[in-house]
């Protein structure tokens, strides 16, 4: 798909179905399949935009739910938008919020028009509507801006779901309706839980409307992980072929994996960052906690595959020395390692599907963990 807000082209296809593809808005152009770095409150914590851009990050993700509570959309937009004011020139997406309706249901009262918060900063009351939620990504100048939906916890009820799927086609339609053609791209969010025919219904209705891209929403907040595939497995090769496919809140090196593997191109989540700071690091085959007394004396790199700063300038005795001490450096080294693991997880999958061989890829992947790869249908 291609306008003036965003255009969408798939370069290859592997024979499983995966895609790499170039994503071009405008502040610019990034390959998928990727994965964004979440920087919730402008920042992705601990790191520099220089960071980001030595990582390999080419898009991060901004939330507008969080910067319209603290410092304020209308703030940041007097003082450029959120691009100039964070320093980071490239494409940004934002978050409407739904997540938040889920996971500050303590704070909040939803009904149809909206959803009645109140903040979790100082207890003020909040309103937002589908129409705010636009507003705020304008303000903010986001390059996508997502759709405000709900997003019900799991396991949830047949009943729950159904009501769910309604009331966010409802909203993206109202999300449309307020979006301008000077703002940025528009994605819709598919909702559905775990139920294979709800996601059908919420895929019916958001294919016919004009979205540049369509995200699958809803997964990763309780259900089984061989659920979450499998949700993906039948519900994203139905997504419009010609869109932008983007899973949210997902981030651990399997998911991702398993997830191109089916045909997702984009990816965000904040456990890269998070386990970072709890010292649980990627390297092949799993994960390594660093606070293990073996690395006391370990002279070797964390990771000697990976190219990042924290592995080939240091040790895991160091890493682990820094995390004891509660130095800050060790966030931001731990941050640097894994969100590079995760950026070359990514490189290699592109290269994969464009030499048809993404397969051979997975296979690999699960092999290093000692694993067989998920049969079809997990």
């Amino acid at each position: 798909m291609s306008d003036e807000a965003l255009s969408f082209e798939v370069e290859a296809v592997d024979p499983g179905g995966a895609r790499a593809g170039l994503v071009t808005t405008r502040h610019g152009s990034f390959r998928t399949p990727v994965f964004m770095p979440v920087g919730t409150l402008g920042t992705v914590k601990g790191l520099s935009t220089d960071d980001l851009e030595t990582i390999g990050a080419e898009i991060i993700l901004g939330n507008a739910y969080h910067l319209w509570v603290r410092p304020g959309d209308e703030r940041i937009a007097r003082l450029g938008g959120l691009h100039r004011f964070m320093g980071w020139p490239h494409p940004i997406l934002t978050d409407s919020g739904g997540f938040q309706v889920m996971s500050l249901a303590h704070l909040r009262k939803l009904d149809e028009e909206g959803v009645h918060f109140r903040s979790h900063l100082d207890g003020d009351a909040l309103f937002l509507s589908p129409e705010v939620a636009i507003r705020i990504q304008r303000h903010l100048g986001s390059d996508i801006m997502m759709v405000l939906d709900e997003c019900p916890k799991l396991p949830a009820t047949p009943k729950v779901l159904r009501e769910a799927v309604d009331r966010t086609t409802r909203w993206a339609e109202r999300c449309l309706a307020e979006r301008r053609e000077s703002d940025g791209a528009l994605f819709g969010i598919v909702q559905g839980g775990t139920d294979l025919d709800e996601r059908a219904r919420s895929l019916e209705s958001l294919s016919a409307m004009p979205f540049h891209g369509l995200a699958l929403g809803g997964l990763s907040v309780g259900e089984d992980q061989r659920a979450t595939w499998r949700v993906v497995g039948e519900v994203a090769p139905e997504m419009p072929a010609d869109k932008p496919r983007y899973l949210m809140g997902v981030g651990r090196p399997e998911d991702l994996v398993e997830a191109v593997w089916r045909g997702i191109d984009m990816f965000d989540c904040v456990l890269p960052t998070r386990n970072a700071r709890n010292g649980t690091l990627f390297v092949p085959g799993g994960q390594v906690n660093i606070k293990g007394a073996r690395f006391a004396e370990d002279t070797g790199p964390l990771d000697e595959t990976c190219d990042c700063r924290a592995c080939t300038q240091h040790s895991r005795a160091y890493l682990r020395h820094l995390y004891l001490a509660n130095e800050l450096l060790v966030h931001r080294l731990h941050a640097i390692h894994n969100l590079r693991f995760l950026a070359r997880l990514m490189e290699g999958m592109r290269e994969a599907i464009r030499a048809g061989r993404l397969a051979d890829f997975r296979a690999e992947f699960w092999a290093l963990a000692g694993k067989e790869p998920p049969e079809p249908g997990e």
